[in-house]
């Protein structure tokens, strides 16, 4: 049978015997697929380099309809994330977007849309300033996996939340005027808001071409509402969230 042959970003890998590794890759033909890359620790002409995580490769596998996991026979490399510095701070936006989209993704379901994302979102997720594009890389994929809710109006009354104080609360699943608040809610500012609405008719390159200044504070509260939302989704908690909590709290951006 002819191998298939996909662009692919390598989300995960883990050892599987001395030499093989399980691969997690989100394809670009098939959607997220797992596979068995046989003897990948000894070939470098097969993999060489190919399978870091967050590698944007052209891979060749197997799928068959008997068996769970794929063979993964070769990687090409068509960008790595090491072709510049990973910083402590840029591993783990990196590895935060891998399992978002390894936890969100169902397994051979084709999403071109979050596919094209998450390659443009890689492509200025080169340095160490994060918040911007891991703010805008969370808030499209919610919405494209259909779990933002709308934000401009509560939830509860329907009343229009355009320059009011607005909150949200982690097992809600929209946003709440003062009125209609739970308690221990916490309060999302108009900016944030604001700042959604303008990533959503513009694209990430835009923001990153801008030269504006990204500290951690700016979207921390928009960041805060789209990791509660997915993560009442996905009914877990996202192990990496609470990674860049950390960051956020050290000297990084």
């Amino acid at each position: 049978m002819a191998l298939k042959e996909s662009e692919a970003i390598v989300l995960r890998t883990y050892p599987l015997r001395e030499a093989d590794l399980l691969v997690t890759l989100f394809t670009r033909a098939e959607g997220k697929v797992r596979g068995v890359a046989r003897s990948a620790k000894k070939s470098k002409r097969r993999f060489g380099g190919a399978l870091e995580p967050m590698t944007y490769v052209r891979a060749f596998y197997d799928v068959r309809e008997e068996q769970e996991l794929a063979r993964v026979d070769a990687c090409e490399v068509i960008e790595s994330p090491l072709a510049s510095e990973v910083g402590y701070a840029r591993a783990v936006a990196l590895a935060h977007v891998a399992e978002l989209l390894d936890e969100l993704l169902p397994d051979h379901e084709v999403n071109d849309a979050v596919f094209r994302l998450t390659l443009s979102v890689l492509r200025v997720l080169s340095g160490e300033e994060i918040w911007m594009p891991v703010t805008y890389f969370e808030l499209w994929l919610t919405r494209l996996v259909g779990f933002l809710p709308e934000l401009t109006e509560c939830i509860v009354c329907g009343r229009s939340l355009n320059g009011s104080r607005t909150y949200f609360h982690a097992l809600a699943d929209g946003l709440m005027c003062a009125d209609d608040k739970r308690l221990a809610s916490s309060e999302i500012s108009s900016e944030s808001r604001a700042l959604a609405a303008q990533m959503f008719r513009a694209p990430v390159e835009s923001f990153a071409d801008s030269g504006e200044p990204w500290p951690k504070a700016r979207g921390a509260d928009l960041r805060k509402f789209l990791i509660q939302t997915l993560q009442r989704h996905i009914e877990k908690k996202l192990v990496t969230a609470g990674m860049m909590e950390r960051i956020a709290d050290q000297q990084y951006c």
